[in-house]
């Protein structure tokens, strides 16, 4: 039987376990990347683990999300990342370089390599053939120590395309087709491969926006195959030397397939406030719009930045509209810089943000109350934004940019005959803001600054609990519920006692208080929980607030997988039907909890006076976790 490529390159990884459907296994990782809202967590607990110098071929530390220096607090974390990148053998991309993906993406990402990031959107580099996971900080760290990368085997999907897309529609419109079949938790456990003569029609920056998105698919990640796109891609990129063909077997076997017609598609939109929730442009109707951002790891490449000048070129946005332009990294801006499509986009009247994630992480450019933003970002979640009651629609830099001239959504077909942009056969190449790692590591000084706190440890699991409901939560609970972003809130996320101040804060406003009163206790929410981010915050500021389970009716892959680094118990309903019975504030135990747990049993659970089960499904060594208090006790007690 053939392999899929996915198979292929999870085949050549394996250190650990069987290829077996839903087991367990361990892969070596390549290359690894962090951001800055994430980093100084993974860099801690890099540094806790002892290890003097990275043993991947290449890590690298961005300065992406947390650019916005109102405080001391982020130029501390990024000092403070800059210093442990340089000690301990990590090149650093300092601020202004450019959002990690897109960077990734150009100047380092290789066919057929393995890449985990502690950001959810780095299948960013399936876009060039890479099997590249979004984790935990923590998972991370381990890579970096080179310890292996644990996963379950996932399913294999293919999502056949055909077809040419017409003038007009755009990658965009194809992962938000993907979207509308599959749902934001279709793709939980399974790797999507996209196929079929249509792939040959879509450049590396277009297939990487369908593989970014794929993160909200609940995917494990997204593959295209390596071809002569991708080897021209990295051939303009001056690094054709890293390039290998990959493609599956004719036989392979996949679990589930789709089909999407390039051809049929027309302009699409996610509505307020999932990504699954689309429509067609046309459909929706010319609703009056506020705002207008174009960029994000998702659609910030030149290619996308070039539709968008010859659109705005000689016109000028609307009066109603602000448009802001975020490129994705500097050799973007360099390029429209030099060939003046950056003028025609500043004399269109576009405001011009620096290479960064900015409004997609709610890091400025907050929309108006109750205004209308057009985004061509990869979530809408509500609150994510900045603004509460915010309505984000996700679309294509071509919807985007549209509108903004109309000042109502706009089908971009009205417009006429598009411009034909082409891909260069040679892009600027200039890496001057990515500082390499010292050559003399001893004589370099870690800085740390003072918003820098230590990070919680779990305990070892006591043989039962007793404690409170804290917490129900509705379905599709996010990260960005758990533990909101914004420009007030990120630099906080290396003070964890501080942050611990807002966990839920837009879901139930006393949950944080309740917890200390409560002295922790026990979440029970619905399907889906922790879908969005990887950030492991929202594990961390739940343990440090005495949080010891999570009980739910599914999870988010990487979310679980930070809950049992945390030390907190992932539950999951063995019968759906008691979720329903579970109120606010019931008394709950957890009777023979640790007894269960050590012997991969169903977790007995006592709650408002009804006694039911839960399952614990976990792998042998997250169950070892589990028991010692987290991954970080557990390492340490496995090496005595």
């Amino acid at each position: 039987m053939g392999m899929t490529i996915a198979q292929k390159i999870l085949k050549a990884h394996l250190v650990d376990g069987e290829m077996v459907q839903g087991q367990e296994i361990g892969l070596k990782i390549d290359q690894t990347l962090t951001q800055d809202a994430t980093g100084t967590m993974a860099y801690l607990q890099f540094e806790a683990m002892g290890i003097d110098q990275v043993r991947t071929e290449r890590s690298v530390a961005y300065i992406d999300h947390n650019t916005l220096q109102s405080g001391f607090e982020n130029a501390d974390d990024h000092k403070y990342i800059g210093s442990v990148a340089k000690k301990h053998g990590i090149y650093y991309s300092k601020a202004g370089n450019g959002i990690c993906h897109q960077v990734h993406l150009e100047r380092f990402g290789a066919p057929g390599k393995t890449l985990i990031g502690s950001d959810s959107h780095t299948p960013t580099g399936g876009g060039i053939g890479m099997l590249a996971f979004g984790a935990g900080g923590l998972d991370v760290a381990v890579a970096m120590g080179g310890g292996a990368y644990y996963i379950p085997m996932p399913k294999m999907v293919r999502v056949t395309l055909t077809g040419k897309l017409s003038p007009w529609v755009s990658a965009k419109d194809v992962i938000l087709d993907v979207l509308r079949q599959m749902s934001v938790k279709g793709g939980v456990g399974k790797i999507i491969e996209y196929a079929g003569e249509g792939v040959k029609t879509l450049s590396v920056p277009e297939r990487a926006t369908i593989t970014n998105m794929g993160a909200e698919l609940g995917a494990t990640t997204s593959i295209f195959p390596s071809d002569e796109a991708t080897r021209r891609f990295l051939e303009a990129q001056d690094r054709g030397d890293v390039w290998v063909e990959l493609s599956s077997d004719p036989d392979a076997v996949y679990d589930e397939e789709y089909s999407v017609d390039l051809s049929a598609l027309e302009p699409l939109a996610a509505m307020p406030h999932m990504p699954d929730n689309v429509k067609k442009v046309r459909e929706i109707g010319t609703i009056r719009v506020n705002q207008c951002c174009i960029g994000s790891c998702t659609n910030s490449s030149y290619y996308d930045m070039m539709k968008v000048a010859s659109i705005l070129k000689g016109k000028t946005v609307h009066p109603d509209v602000s448009l802001t332009i975020s490129p994705g990294s500097k050799q973007v801006l360099d390029m429209l810089a030099q060939n003046g499509a950056l003028a025609d986009i500043i004399a269109a009247g576009a405001r011009i943000l620096e290479c960064a994630c900015g409004p997609c992480i709610g890091m400025g450019q907050s929309p108006e109350s109750a205004g209308v933003s057009l985004r061509t970002f990869n979530r809408n979640f509500e609150g994510r934004s900045g603004t509460q009651d915010a309505q984000i629609y996700l679309v294509s830099p071509e919807v985007a940019a549209a509108s903004a001239l109309a000042g109502v959504l706009t089908d971009p077909r009205t417009l006429g005959g598009m411009p034909e942009i082409t891909m260069p056969e040679h892009f600027v190449i200039n890496d001057n803001m990515i500082v390499k790692p010292a050559g003399n590591p001893a004589e370099v000084e870690v800085v740390r600054g003072p918003n820098i706190k230590p990070f919680p440890l779990g305990k070892a699991l006591e043989a039962s609990y007793k404690g409170k409901v804290v917490l129900k939560t509705e379905d599709n609970i996010t990260t960005d519920h758990i533990l909101p972003a914004g420009a007030k809130l990120l630099p906080y996320r290396s003070n964890v006692p501080y942050y611990a101040n807002y966990c839920f804060i837009n879901v139930d406003p006393a949950f944080p208080a309740r917890c200390k009163e409560q002295g922790g206790g026990v979440i029970v929410g619905g399907a889906n929980y922790g879908q969005g981010s990887s950030r492991e915050h929202a594990a961390l500021v739940p343990l440090y607030l005495g949080v010891k389970a999570v009980l739910c009716k599914s999870f988010a892959r990487i979310h679980k997988a930070n809950l049992v680094n945390s030390g907190i118990l992932p539950l999951t309903f063995a019968d759906p039907a008691d979720y329903d019975a579970v109120k606010l504030l019931d008394d709950i135990s957890l009777p023979n909890v640790r007894e269960e747990v050590e012997n991969g049993a169903q977790v007995t659970v006592v709650c408002g006076g009804r006694t039911f089960k839960a399952d614990c499904e976990v792998s042998d060594r997250q169950r070892g976790a589990l028991l010692a208090g987290g991954t970080l006790n557990y390492a340490r007690q496995s090496a005595q």
